[in-house]
């Protein structure tokens, strides 16, 4: 038993294994967020990369490495989503098109 105890004391200390490391962001959005968020579109909402990697970093991420990963990553998915396509010198109407007044019978 003493040689037990002896053995484990001089054993070096294990050290803790990032499991995110080496994932692209794609697969740690789809690992870590996509349980709650159904997609990343949006979540960045005009933040910048370095705010954002820090938000992460403090409250979602294993590191700093993963955070700058997926916070570059949720940058460059948050564009607006694409708006009607329209003729190239088409000019856009400022408002409706109001419908025809009722003919007056009578006159």
């Amino acid at each position: 038993m003493v040689g037990t105890i002896a053995a484990a004391l001089t054993l070096p200390p294990a050290s803790a294994q990032n499991l995110d490391a080496g994932k692209s962001a794609e697969k740690l959005f789809a690992d870590g967020c996509a349980t709650c968020h159904r997609s990343p579109r949006g979540l960045a909402k005009g933040r910048y990369t370095l705010t954002l990697s820090w938000f992460l970093q403090d409250h979602y991420s294993a590191g700093p490495d993963t955070a700058k990963a997926l916070a570059a990553y949720l940058v460059s998915v948050d564009t607006p989503p694409p708006g009607p396509a329209t003729k190239p010198g088409a000019k856009q109407a400022k408002s409706k098109p109001r419908p025809p007044k009722p003919a007056v019978q009578g006159q």
